[in-house]
């Protein structure tokens, strides 16, 4: 694959982008040079556009205010779809009362509180007083500790029938061009394998985060999937769930997948993205 799509020419074909935040839009060191150049021909072009995150470690509130801090004022709270949003629609739908225990910071509670519950963090759980966790949710990889708290966790899953939500289903994100690191949705994999029970998850690849997306664009439901482009740096999470749910999909390489090795990982994969551009930054 030696040469790759503009993604100008790409983003002229659609209506409507969904983009992929971490890897596409910003990495460990701020926002991806040159992207604000987009956000700008998508304004004047008047195409919708909206952030799909596995990010439910903030509100997007919060969200939009760490890209504000950046300069980045076209991304507003309106066009940021996290999981945690569909975290917080199963909450409201299924438990009616108690408390819900997570794993995660006090910001990334949010999502719990804002769905009319009353929240406990493992790390203040006291597993002899357990009778009024009526659900955990794994929401971020940060605010508690790796040892005592996932043991406590584990030991809570076994002692509790209770709905499991990971409202973040990466299983790791980029720290630097060269390193990952482990997200919650790898903590939670690897909790739901210990303890044998299967947890529900909310984020991408799954179908729920883009009919969620689809039903909260402004044009809905005139534009159709055909209209829309999911951009993703990521096969498995991005690209797989554009995929199956009927998008054309951009894979761009600023993210978790390199331009060194994507012919490869798309080879070995099977999972295949409509175009492949070097980035998600329009030069105009």
């Amino acid at each position: 694959m030696s040469q790759f799509e503009s993604f100008k020419d790409v983003v002229d074909q659609y209506k409507v982008i969904f983009f992929d935040a971490f890897g596409v839009l910003k990495n460990s060191n701020g926002l991806i040079p040159g992207i604000e150049k987009t956000f700008a021909y998508l304004k004047e072009t008047k195409k919708e556009f909206y952030v799909l995150t596995n990010d439910a470690s903030r509100s997007p509130e919060a969200l939009a205010q760490s890209y504000h801090k950046l300069e980045m004022y076209d991304i507003v709270p309106e066009c940021i779809i996290s999981s945690g949003m569909l975290a917080r629609e199963y909450l409201q739908l299924k438990v009616s009362h108690g408390t819900v225990a997570y794993l995660g910071t006090e910001k990334s509670a949010h999502y719990i509180e804002t769905a009319g519950l009353k929240t406990l963090s493992i790390r203040e759980l006291d597993l002899n007083d357990i009778d009024e966790v009526n659900a955990l949710v794994f929401l971020d990889d940060e605010g508690f500790d790796w040892n005592t708290d996932l043991n406590k966790t584990v030991n809570l899953l076994r002692r509790r029938n209770i709905p499991v939500i990971v409202a973040n289903t990466d299983n790791t994100y980029p720290v630097s061009k060269n390193q990952i690191a482990i997200a919650i949705g790898g903590v939670a994999k690897m909790i739901e394998t210990i303890v044998g029970k299967q947890f529900m998850r909310f984020g991408k690849p799954d179908a729920q985060m883009f009919i969620f997306a689809y039903e909260h664009i402004n044009s809905y439901p005139a534009v159709g999937r055909k209209d829309i482009l999911m951009v993703g740096d990521t096969l498995h999470t991005d690209i797989l769930g554009g995929n199956k749910f009927g998008l054309d999909t951009a894979l761009v390489l600023t993210g978790n997948t390199l331009a060194d090795d994507v012919e490869v990982r798309v080879r070995s994969t099977g999972i295949i993205p409509t175009y492949i551009c070097e980035s998600a930054v329009i030069e105009v």
